[in-house]
């Protein structure tokens, strides 16, 4: 299977900074915990730690995503998103992303996944599809809130993304099922 480009390619450049996790490593093997038990993956939904540095110094807000551009859907799969992480945010803890987000920081908010359900959902690519990308990215934004409700999709939050991006931080990791 050739995986299709980058998403982010599409958009205009920004800038870069670092981003890490003591769960998730760059094209490595999502860990069973990231892994879909919702899906019937053997996982457990939940969400991986991050952390980042280096955004620009006028960073008024965070967006966090997760993002499948392998899935077969022709359009991808939105796994988890989370705006509004408030500036002085640099960390999401192993978990943040329950469903209930009450271990989100105060202010963040989490829209509905592709499965419509609110929270991080696990990988749970389809058996002997190949490797699937799991982009985690942090998007540094120079708006403190998007103009959005928690009934919003992930392309209209990535619609009011466009434009106040101001930098991009993303680590990719894999997953597939045989």
């Amino acid at each position: 299977m050739n995986n299709p480009p980058n998403p982010y390619d599409f958009l205009p450049e920004v800038a870069a900074f670092k981003l890490s996790s003591d769960d998730v490593a760059e094209g490595e093997m999502l860990p069973m915990p990231q892994v879909s038990g919702i899906f019937g993956a053997g996982g457990e939904d939940v969400s991986p730690h991050l952390h980042w540095t280096g955004a620009p110094g006028d960073t008024q807000s965070y967006v966090v995503t997760c993002f499948d551009p392998d899935a077969p859907t022709g359009s991808g799969f939105w796994h988890w998103i989370v705006y509004d992480i408030p500036a002085d945010v640099a960390e999401l803890a192993t978990g943040a992303g329950s469903q209930d987000g009450s271990r989100l920081p105060a202010g963040a908010k989490q829209l509905k996944n592709d499965a419509g359900l609110f929270g991080y959902l696990g990988s749970a690519p389809p058996p002997g599809h190949g490797a699937h990308r799991y982009m985690f990215a942090v998007h540094a934004l120079n708006v403190a809130s998007l103009p959005i409700t928690e009934d919003t999709s992930a392309a209209i939050c990535g619609f009011n993304m466009f434009g106040t991006t101001l930098a991009r931080a993303v680590v990719t990791p894999m997953y597939e099922q045989n």
